[in-house]
């Protein structure tokens, strides 16, 4: 980034937040943002699947193995968590060309729809205490269709139309809540697509942007829907895709 670029850079201050990253054990988009929450002062704890996080996060923060499909998990997590001011659900599957057997298929929405739903229900009373922000992930297959993704095009969409249900319940309680529509990003999610040259050439050629996006461009607009610049947006689902769903 050249050096005006980077005096322009957006800087938050995160100092005295408490901060719970669901779906952040691994190299993506959850590992980034909890990265930047921190990089900004705030206190993070992050989940996931594995016994512990991937090796450049190991230790870094405070990690909870964590099956969002557990709800007694969840809610003993939410016990244990004194005070939370931001939670951001990152917890996701997806396995392209492998989503119309229906147990599968069954499997994704039970992860990223209702796992959302279910840590942002444990930690409601939370969020409420501290006037905080649920910052949902959802996707740009949550605004059109996907051949070899239909369900996680369908929870994505479903997750997208939940932050805008619990915006609108959870407003009198002082709590916001949006959402973030990443596009193609480099991850460990996307890595068995990017085996295809010509997908991957094709996502470029079709993107304004003229590349995939990196984790790390998810996690600016993540941390800016959860402080007091974005203090009057609530319900809102920001695209993040580099322009690939206006192309």
């Amino acid at each position: 980034m050249p050096e005006r670029q980077q005096e322009r850079s957006a800087r938050f201050d995160f100092r005295g937040a408490e901060v719970l990253v669901i779906g952040a054990s691994r190299a993506g988009i959850g590992a980034a943002i909890a990265r930047a929450f921190q990089e900004a002062g705030a206190g993070v704890a992050i989940t996931g699947v594995e016994p512990e996080p991937a090796a450049p996060d190991r230790g870094r923060f405070a990690y909870s193995q964590l099956d969002v499909t557990d709800g007694a998990a969840v809610a003993a997590l939410a016990e244990r968590t004194e005070a939370l001011d931001v939670l951001v659900n990152c917890a996701a599957i997806t396995a392209r060309g492998e989503e119309m057997e229906p147990d599968f298929f069954a499997r994704v929405v039970d992860i990223n729809l209702h796992g959302s739903f279910r840590t942002a229900h444990a930690f409601h009373r939370h969020l409420k205490a501290g006037q905080g922000a649920l910052i949902n992930i959802a996707s740009m297959y949550a605004s059109f269709g996907s051949p070899k993704n239909p369900a996680y095009g369908a929870s994505k969409a479903a997750v997208a139309q939940l932050t805008k249900s619990l915006a609108i319940a959870w407003a009198p309680d002082g709590i916001r809540v949006n959402a973030v529509a990443p596009g193609f990003i480099v991850t460990e999610q996307s890595a068995r697509s990017r085996t295809d040259p010509a997908h991957v050439a094709a996502v470029a050629a079709r993107t304004p942007a003229g590349r995939w996006g990196e984790p790390g461009d998810i996690a600016g607009p993540v941390l800016f829907l959860a402080s007091e610049a974005a203090r009057f947006m609530t319900g809102t689902c920001l695209a993040v895709d580099g322009g690939y769903s206006v192309a």
